[in-house]
């Protein structure tokens, strides 16, 4: 049993690590899809590194103690899946960016903008507060990318703390970190990096990740659970303005128009498909616990899920509009149920 969940995890890291490299696919938004986000936070939050004082204390039992509460079931085949699925997808993403540059970037670009458009329709209304930080992430972005001296260079520094912030964002549902690579001019290099397998950079990079997702991922939550909607806005306009790297790129190496305008709608689609079949899982999942409900997992508490009553009002509307059938949703729960 423990083999084939072990092998279940593997999947949805090779499906993590194939967001991931892709600049507006969210890796946590598949973690979400897949339903291992909530585990992996909570596996996340576990972590310290108390065990290294114990060891040099000389108190292996409590050292012992301390690693046990890693859960290394999670993290070594997820992981794995990752880790493989950014080597292998790094070269093919390497081999379009190459020789079909700007239908490649036209793609991102049509990625990026709906991954905006879909936080958007997640951070509330406009306000003036509102309004203001979006127009602020939007010039800072539109500035920073339109710098003529943007070259910040690779150095090692430099890597270890594009993978501080990218990381910061992978864990966030909605945002990109292979954006961020891109934002900040890293993300060919990195690509090149993984293709050639550079172990020094790729280990910087690492570590600076690790450092990030156990440090400051804390500090991201904690602003996103006390002003989310100024930080969602924020980071819609940095969505936003950071379009001019793509759009440079485009306009540097288009030929037609025609593939280049097919492409971004194709990228612009995918990421709607995506949380629409987000949404359709969500819905569903809670429905089978509801019917499920034991005095361990009350119906109040399933009910007062944000991500089930954001999927449920979704649901609602699509039905009522004729763009969804309720039977198709009853049958997956049924089948789940069995």
């Amino acid at each position: 049993m423990k083999s084939k969940e072990s092998f279940i995890i593997f999947l949805k890291g090779l499906f993590m690590g194939t967001a991931g490299i892709i600049p507006g696919i969210s890796g946590g938004t598949i973690a979400l899809i897949t339903g291992i986000y909530e585990r992996l936070l909570h596996s996340l939050s576990k972590i310290n590194f108390k065990f290294i004082s114990y060891f040099l204390k000389g108190d292996f039992n409590r050292a012992n103690k301390n690693i046990r509460n890693i859960d290394f079931e999670l993290f070594i085949p997820l992981l794995t899946g990752i880790g493989l699925a950014l080597l292998f997808i790094s070269n093919i993403i390497r081999f379009f960016l190459q020789n079909f540059t700007a239908v490649t970037y036209a793609f991102f670009f049509g990625l990026i903008l709906s991954a905006g458009v879909l936080l958007y329709k997640k951070a509330g209304g406009l306000s003036v507060k509102n309004t203001l930080f979006l127009i602020m992430g939007f010039l800072f972005a539109f500035l920073f990318v339109g710098l003529a001296g943007l070259q910040i260079g690779h150095s090692l520094p430099i890597i270890f703390l594009s993978g501080i912030i990218a990381i910061c964002a992978m864990i966030l549902p909605g945002i990109s970190g292979a954006f961020i690579l891109l934002f900040l001019n890293q993300y060919e290099y990195m690509l090149f990096v993984l293709g050639n397998l550079r172990f020094l950079e790729m280990f910087t990079f690492g570590f600076g990740a690790l450092i990030g997702i156990l440090s400051f991922s804390r500090v991201v939550n904690y602003v996103l659970n006390r002003h989310k909607s100024l930080t969602m806005f924020f980071l819609i306009g940095l969505m936003l303005g950071a379009l001019r790297l793509p759009y440079q790129n485009i306009a540097g190496a288009m030929d037609s128009i025609f593939p280049v305008l097919i492409s971004a709608m194709l990228g612009f689609s995918m990421t709607f498909i995506l949380e629409n079949r987000f949404r359709k899982l969500v819905l569903v999942k809670k429905m089978v616990n509801l019917k499920r409900t034991k005095e361990s997992n009350p119906t109040e508490a399933i009910l007062a899920d944000a991500d089930f009553a954001e999927s449920l009002l979704g649901t609602i509307s699509k039905v009522k509009s004729g763009k969804v059938k309720w039977s198709e949703y009853r049958k997956e729960i049924k089948k789940r149920c069995k």
